[in-house]
């Protein structure tokens, strides 16, 4: 029963008492007297009754009703709420055993049970803490097995990307991430608008048909050849006008015999150089092929001509010098086209950061299979790091190595390194005298040739790759002579991968396999299986319709059961309006951190990708959902999809508790709050909330979106309006 009905009820009850025990008792009184003794009893009390009597009883039922309301109202907080409150927070440590113990408050029995409540709850953390430690220890290996797949992917230079048969996102690489980043559409400056997230579909990025058509493709050869290794390759286009190229291979159980999948896995390539690339060849050859044509049928001509004996002087000059003049374009078009392949071979190949002891060995051993001969590296600083083109160094080192060994016989060649002012110093040193100058520069101009192999570049080339510098010296004192080069260092702390530097973003969650088709109404899907998107908002007041404007947005995301704090959205706003100093006392947003910022234009498109095919929350979303919705015929982004609110949820599950303030509510299911009244460290700290909240509406029977929609709208709050 509600106390207000308790309290009416402790008031009514015992002056109805009173009155009833009083009238009861005069009556009995009254038909005990005889006549005379009436008469006198009524001259003697008459008056009295008529005065100080209603009074009397007045106050007598007044404080009757007084001292019966206080009484329900300690029995009810001893024998009603306290008891309520404590279901609630056995509730809370039934779905999460590490949050706080309940309270003991209320009735001496009531206590009691709340300490029973705490011993059990503390026995049964010891048994889950033991179960996790049996279960950790048993899935070790299978955790670094996903770990190194984890680390391999991510190391590849393809980007990669795992869906389910949805369609669904389950694992990507940091490349992946890298590409589709800089294909794009969103605005310049506004972050975290990522076309592809854990538990996003990839029909947003790849259209459904190719993909249809490529699956279709591999499982048709996995029928003709259950065993065999099918890929189905294509090339797409995207709306930026790049080009794709898409391998996509099957995912299948292991005990698999036939086409059944359970996802595929994409590799993908931009091959827009490339193409462009091969076509401007293409065109080269063709010009040069159309040019050359031309060239010989004239130089033939003149050719035939030259051959008649009688022919004049004059003319017979004439037709040399077409010969000549067709011969020097036919030159100047072959060194055109080899200057331009020289200028490709010369960047096709990035430097990489290599250990100069590694380089200097592997140099070592290529100059002794060329010239047969031991090199000496004891000048050398092995831990030095260097950012080189392996290959091609090496071979001109091994080139300018043979030369030397045909000039000199036997040059007793050395190889040093050693750090010189930021840059280091590669010295390939020999025994002797100086080879003549010219000898020297024409080895540094010519194409090398190593072995069997010859390449277009110089060794002045491959130094100019390296943005370096290469001169000869000579050290008369110990008669000795070296090509010097000047190669860069490595800049920072070489060979390691920036996110193996800290803990990896959850960029993979294999529990995507076996997730829901997509064919079930929004209402029906289980909430454990929908993709949320959790989000806050800072703004410059508290008023939208009289412009008050949003200054921040954050956002994170929810899929199968965990948030993903590598994929959020954080974005600053420029309101294109002042900031009140009151505003500014909460979110320490200040006007020159949103100067330049995108405007509410630019960024709120963005945040719309970031959201596309997740659901939303919030808390309070009511008040953050009428600033946006305000911005729907602005900006064309326009919000649609089902939101839930952590307030009127809260309420569902705890409808005894006084405050729903957020942090009221992560201090009761033991969230710990940071970042406080910034849009990304509520969005952050709203999402534990969030994730604390559903097994406790699943032990209310509440399991579905349209089951928590409804429960959420009975609630008081759902009655505010923004």
């Amino acid at each position: 029963m509600r106390l207000d009905r308790m309290l009416v009820l402790a008031m009514l009850v015992p002056g109805v008492a009173l009155a009833l025990w009083l009238v009861l008792g005069a009556a009995l009184v009254w038909g005990t007297l005889e006549a005379p003794d009436r008469a006198v009893l009524e001259a003697a009390i008459g008056p009295l009754l008529s005065t100080h009597v209603p009074v009397m009883l007045l106050a007598w039922w007044g404080a009757a009703a007084a001292l019966g309301a206080l009484v329900v109202r300690r029995l009810h907080a001893a024998y009603a709420a306290a008891p309520a409150r404590l279901a609630d927070a056995a509730r809370v440590l039934i779905g999460d055993p590490d949050a706080p113990g309940v309270s003991a408050e209320g009735s001496a029995a009531t206590r009691d049970l709340a300490a029973l409540v705490n011993d059990l709850s503390a026995q049964r953390r010891t048994l889950r803490q033991d179960m996790e430690r049996l279960v950790g220890e048993a899935s070790r290996q299978v955790a670094q097995q996903r770990d190194q797949l984890g680390a391999l992917v991510a190391e590849l230079n393809q980007a990669v990307l795992v869906c389910n048969l949805d369609g669904r996102i389950l694992l990507y690489n940091e490349r992946a991430r890298t590409l589709f980043r800089q294909l794009s559409r969103a605005p310049k400056g506004a972050a975290g608008a990522e076309l592809i997230g854990l538990g996003r579909s990839i029909h947003a990025v790849i259209d459904r048909a190719l993909i249809a058509h490529a699956r279709e493709s591999v499982e048709r050869h996995l029928e003709r050849e259950p065993d065999a290794a099918a890929t189905a390759r294509f090339v797409m286009t995207t709306p930026a006008g790049h080009l794709l190229r898409v391998g996509l291979s099957p995912v299948r159980p292991a005990e698999a015999t036939g086409p059944a999948l359970t996802g595929f896995v994409l590799l993908l390539d931009d091959i827009t150089s490339e193409y462009e690339a091969q076509s401007r060849r293409d065109r080269q050859w063709a010009e040069l092929m159309e040019a050359s044509r031309a060239s010989i049928a004239s130089m033939q001509a003149a050719l035939d001509l030259l051959d008649y004996p009688d022919l004049e002087a004059a003319e017979r000059e004439r037709f040399q010098a077409v010969v000549r003049e067709e011969v020097t374009a036919m030159s100047g078009r072959l060194a055109a086209l080899a200057s331009d392949a020289s200028r490709e071979l010369e960047t096709r190949w990035p430097l990489q950061d290599m250990l100069g002891g590694d380089l200097i060995s592997a140099a070592a051993r290529r100059i002794a299979a060329e010239t047969a001969q031991d090199v000496r590296t004891d000048a050398v600083d092995k831990g030095l790091w260097l950012s080189v083109d392996s290959f091609a160094l090496i071979e001109a080192l091994a080139f300018l190595a043979g030369r030397l060994e045909e000039a000199l016989g036997d040059p007793r060649l050395e190889l040093r390194l050693a750090p010189a002012s930021g840059r280091a110093h590669l010295d390939l040193a020999w025994m002797g005298e100086v080879s003549p100058p010219e000898m020297l520069a024409g080895w540094q101009t010519a194409p090398i040739k190593a072995g069997e192999g010859a390449s277009s570049l110089s060794v002045r080339d491959v130094v100019e790759r390296h943005g370096g510098a290469l001169w000869l010296e000579h050290d008369r004192a110990q008669r000795r002579v070296f090509f010097r080069f000047l190669l860069p260092l490595a800049a920072g702390e070489p060979m390691v991968a920036p996110m193996l530097r800290t803990s990896r973003p959850e960029f993979y969650d294999f529990d995507l396999f076996a997730a829901s088709e997509e064919h079930r109404e929004q209402d029906e899907r289980a909430l454990a299986d929908i993709a949320y998107t959790v989000f806050d908002t800072e703004t410059t007041g508290l008023d939208p319709a009289n412009g008050d404007e949003i200054i921040q947005i954050g956002a994170t995301r929810i899929v199968n059961g965990k948030m993903l704090r590598a994929e959020c959205f954080d974005q600053l706003v420029d309101p294109k309006r002042s900031i009140p100093e009151a505003g500014i006392a909460i979110h320490h947003i200040r006007p020159e951190m949103v100067r330049g910022q995108p405007t509410i234009a630019e960024a709120l498109p963005a945040f719309h990708a970031f959201v596309a095919d997740t659901v939303l929350v919030g808390h309070n979303v009511a008040f953050d959902m009428r600033f946006l919705k305000l911005k729907e015929k602005a900006t064309g982004a326009v919000f649609d999809q089902p939101v839930l609110d952590t307030l009127l949820l809260a309420t569902v599950v705890h409808p005894n508790e006084e405050s729903h303030g957020l942090e009221a509510i992560a201090l009761r299911l033991g969230v710990e709050v940071s970042g406080r009244h910034t849009a990304l460290g509520d969005a952050f700290t709203t999402a534990e909330v969030f994730l604390k909240l559903l097994p406790l509406l699943r032990q209310r029977g509440i399991l579905t979106l349209g089951q928590a929609r409804e429960a959420a709208q009975q609630s008081y709050y759902a009655r505010l309006r923004y």
